[in-house]
């Protein structure tokens, strides 16, 4: 048996009670991200073939808000939380820890398809819309005051406010987090789901799993999941080849996919080909995302800083060993 108090429960109950945050109607001032349940969910199901193997059941659990999630996760209600943002405030206040990122947001500004503007600095006597009183109005006051950008600002109260004033083009532009500004898009396709996002961000909002402090294992076993993932995608292993896969002669697929049963000691996990069957399940990190907030999904979202290190992204594995 595990030492592990929270494996232990997860291995008795048979599942693993995984939280996520759902996207709520009306949008408080605090989280400031858009749609990422679907990544959640896959990430969860991630965890839970990790704790309990290929036939794993993953009970999700959906909060309105990452305040109300992570003081579920702190009851003792679920067992990890997935896609919250890593603050240490939250950490000293629920008494919990965060894993890797699963996903690297940012704030950025959504600009009108017709407007000559390909950077934050051609904003200058722009129209642009954000939510009052929440950290983005202070974010885009900061940066352009800093660059000596003078833009019309045009604070709103409600979410749904703003997103008509871009749509009716009140707004020539509106600054927010990136997955926000794809979620705006993907809902209002006919009105502007061709305007574009610039590239600059201004300033950087990872988010990533939260667990219980004092179960060291359990952090090992949900942060080595996702690394598994990152480094899946970075040698080539997929959903479709990893049985293949596990004949490389590569040394890093072979630790990661069990060559010897060193990581699945260390980690108190049964099956040295524990995250071979992740991969089975739920593909690799680029596989997830592609078809969870990438391509193959509404938000259509590049994966920009959520590209491999190996590609000038900041998703990158610590060493699968």
């Amino acid at each position: 048996m595990a030492d592990s108090p929270t494996l232990n429960a997860v291995r008795a109950a048979g599942k693993l009670k995984c939280g996520v945050v759902s996207t709520p109607e009306d949008w408080n001032k605090a989280d400031l991200h858009g749609t990422l349940t679907p990544l959640s969910i896959e990430m969860c199901k991630a965890v839970s073939v990790s704790a309990l193997g290929a036939r794993a059941q993953a009970a999700i659990v959906s909060y309105p808000s990452e305040l109300e999630a992570e003081e579920a996760l702190h009851k003792g209600d679920v067992d990890v939380v997935m896609g919250v943002s890593i603050e240490a405030t939250a950490m000293w206040h629920w008494s919990i820890a965060f894993g890797p990122p699963i996903f690297y947001d940012a704030q950025g500004v959504l600009v009108r398809k017709d407007a000559a503007a390909g950077s934050l600095a051609d904003l200058a006597g722009a129209r642009v819309c954000y939510i009052n009183g929440t950290d983005n109005e202070g974010i885009l006051q900061a940066r352009t005051i800093a660059k000596g950008i003078a833009i019309n600002a045009m604070p709103f109260q409600e979410e749904g406010e703003m997103d008509d004033g871009l749509a009716v083009r009140h707004c020539d532009a509106i600054s927010a987090m990136i997955s926000r500004l794809a979620q705006i898009k993907a809902a209002y396709g006919r009105q502007i789901g061709q305007d574009k996002i610039l590239p600059d961000t201004l300033t950087l909002s990872p988010v990533g799993p939260a667990y219980r402090q004092g179960d060291p294992q359990w952090g090992m076993i949900v942060d080595w999941t996702i690394h598994s993932l990152v480094q899946a995608e970075a040698s080539g292993v997929t959903q479709a080849n990893v049985e293949a896969q596990k004949a490389s002669e590569d040394i890093v697929v072979q630790r990661l996919l069990g060559i010897d049963w060193a990581t699945s000691r260390a980690l108190g996990l049964d099956a040295h080909d524990w995250a071979a069957q992740v991969i089975a399940v739920v593909g690799n990190y680029g596989e997830i995302y592609e078809r969870t907030l990438g391509s193959q999904s509404p938000l259509q979202l590049p994966r920009g800083l959520n590209r491999l290190w190996l590609n000038g992204g900041l998703m990158h594995p610590l060493p699968v060993q």
